[in-house]
């Protein structure tokens, strides 16, 4: 049977009249039946537009040359190395953002994938509501993840061996910084980093506000992501000092003290 070529909307390019951006999806499975069931449901909202659908890797390609979209729906299974596809689907369109669905949770893969530069990793058991807020977060330049895959990427870092081996990022943590990113990616509360760095709760917040903004990253899951890929600090955690002191106080001065994110 011959291959399904590629597809467009017919009112591709065009805007809703409430002026609301519209998330463009390219949808890139070799199942026509998901693909069918996927239009069914994001036509439902009003912001999600389907622009594009392939069913090889081949036409994947050629769909993100030719169409201008937000995010492409890329099935794993397309391929045999999903990984390195990710990242010549990302060299061909480097704007476009990926999501990758999986034929059942993989935690070896969804970890690779996230180092290849993929945005999301999805499960084809994944619910169609969180789907879409999937695509919501994703074409916000949010990362989203499923919470078991969230899990992963905590225990990537508990355990060790599976680190990239690439060049460190650029960006410079002072020792107090890097002492407290490391207890983050252990897994560690703020409460539990208080007592192990000797300073207040209030003051972990702080510093985690300005790693944030030096690494670009909004949370503690973009933060987990990002040393991932960066390889940032060394995982290691500071003795609990004989009795707390308030030595970093000074520092947290120089961090954005607004709010209490953590």
């Amino acid at each position: 049977m011959a291959s399904t070529p590629l597809s467009v909307e017919q009112n591709e390019g065009l805007q809703p009249d409430d002026g609301k951006s519209t998330i463009r999806v390219i949808l890139a499975d070799s199942q026509a039946i998901f693909r069918a069931g996927l239009r069914k449901i994001f036509a439902l909202e009003d912001d999600i537009r389907v622009v594009g659908q392939a069913e090889t890797v081949a036409q994947t390609v050629a769909a993100v040359q030719k169409f201008s979209a937000d995010i492409l729906i890329f099935e794993a299974a397309l391929t045999t190395s999903p990984a390195d596809a990710v990242s010549d689907l990302l060299r061909q369109n480097v704007t476009c953002r990926l999501v990758v669905v999986l034929q059942e949770p993989d935690q070896e893969m969804t970890l690779e994938l996230f180092r290849r530069g993929a945005h999301s990793i999805v499960s084809r058991e994944v619910e169609p509501e969180l789907l879409v807020d999937c695509l919501r977060k994703v074409a916000g330049g949010e990362p989203w993840l499923e919470s078991r895959a969230i899990a992963w990427v905590l225990d990537a870092f508990r355990n060790q061996g599976l680190r990239p081996t690439g060049s460190r990022s650029k960006v410079q943590l002072t020792p107090k910084e890097s002492l407290i990113v490391s207890c983050v990616t252990q897994g560690m509360k703020n409460k539990e980093i208080a007592l192990r760095v000797g300073t207040t709760e209030q003051v972990v917040k702080n510093y985690l506000r300005k790693v944030y903004d030096k690494l670009g990253v909004a949370d503690r899951l973009e933060l987990a992501l990002y040393c991932l890929n960066h390889r940032v600090v060394h995982n290691e955690v500071p003795p609990t000092p004989a009795e707390p002191t308030n030595g970093a106080a000074p520092a947290a001065s120089a961090a954005a003290a607004s709010g209490s994110n953590s």
